[in-house]
């Protein structure tokens, strides 16, 4: 019996004894990858997806032209490829547009993330238990994002290990404010013509925050540890520096002038991000452009100053 003081023990105990009102039916589920310039993830995406104890009902990669694609890359029946315009929040809306209302579940990875085999059946099985929730994060067991990345072999050693140790209950770890894009799952009838916002171009940094928040007044938003999977943080085809650190300031102004980001978290990310670039300037990481990005967020600042609140701006950058 875990003790009073473990919160782990506590979840655990709290997953067995609850009487979940489970719904027996069959939920579908549709997955969405938006990619670009990172055709070798299209390849590898699609061999986790084939490897999973339960197939997605469909995989849709979401791309800008036939150079995000392996040569090679054949699609099917139940894994398709469609073309828009460049952007995260352009794609994924594109990918949403596409599906409609036909999956009761949609779930979005990253083209860079490597789910557990079993993610896709925890999410079908978390979200029938779980009718109040709109809107998961799953748990992400390593994040390669902050550091040099995560090659794809230590990926898969770091779930294996992981798997072995069979964590994964079926219950909600905390309520959130906003989801994790690398690994987020939705229920379709909650999203409804709810679609990311497209003045968050390119990267969109913190676009998975405001979308989840438009979300809020429908269900709950929560972290679970029922799937998982592991973030490699690949850095090629990502945001330059100086369109970066702009966006790290003037996004979580945007959002939370929009209302679906609360101020004191707008206000932790915007110092946090400021601070690190300056320091780390002066003897930054390989894998970080830490001078483009201070310089974009003078940028930002100056524009904040100003009460431009423009996170288009980033294009002309």
């Amino acid at each position: 019996m875990a003790s009073a003081g473990d919160p782990l023990g506590n979840i655990w105990e709290h997953a067995m004894s609850m009487d979940l009102m489970v719904d027996e039916r069959p939920l579908s589920v549709a997955v969405v990858v938006a990619s670009l310039g990172r055709p070798e993830l299209i390849t590898q995406m699609s061999g986790l997806m084939a490897g999973q104890t339960r197939q997605p009902d469909i995989l849709l990669f979401s791309i800008v032209s036939e150079a995000d694609i392996p040569a090679d890359f054949v699609p099917g029946e139940n894994c398709q490829v469609i073309m828009g315009p460049k952007g995260l929040t352009r794609q994924r809306n594109n990918a949403l547009n596409a599906l409609g209302n036909d999956y009761d579940i949609i779930v979005f990875y990253d083209d860079d993330f490597i789910p557990a085999r079993g993610s896709l059946a925890a999410i079908e099985q978390f979200f029938r238990s779980h009718p109040d929730v709109v809107g998961a994060s799953g748990n992400v067991v390593a994040d390669g994002i902050n550091t040099a990345g995560i090659s794809y072999e230590e990926g898969l050693e770091i779930l294996a290990n992981f798997e072995a140790k069979n964590f994964a209950p079926n219950c909600v770890v905390a309520p959130l404010h906003g989801l994790y894009g690398c690994n987020m799952a939705y229920r379709v009838s909650a999203i409804g013509e709810t679609r990311f916002d497209e003045r968050l171009p390119l990267y969109a940094w913190q676009e998975d925050i405001d979308f989840a928040a438009s979300l809020k007044d429908r269900g709950r938003l929560v972290r679970t540890f029922a799937f998982a999977g592991v973030h490699q943080g690949v850095k090629h085809g990502r945001t330059p520096g100086v369109r970066l650190g702009y966006s790290q300031i003037i996004n979580p102004a945007y959002l939370m002038k929009k209302g679906t980001m609360r101020p004191g978290f707008a206000a932790k990310l915007i110092v946090r991000n400021v601070i690190a670039n300056h320091l780390k300037a002066l003897s930054p990481e390989p894998w970080v452009d830490r001078a483009g990005r201070a310089k974009g967020n003078w940028i930002g600042l100056l524009d904040l100053i100003r009460g431009r609140l423009t996170p288009e701006r980033i294009e002309s950058l």
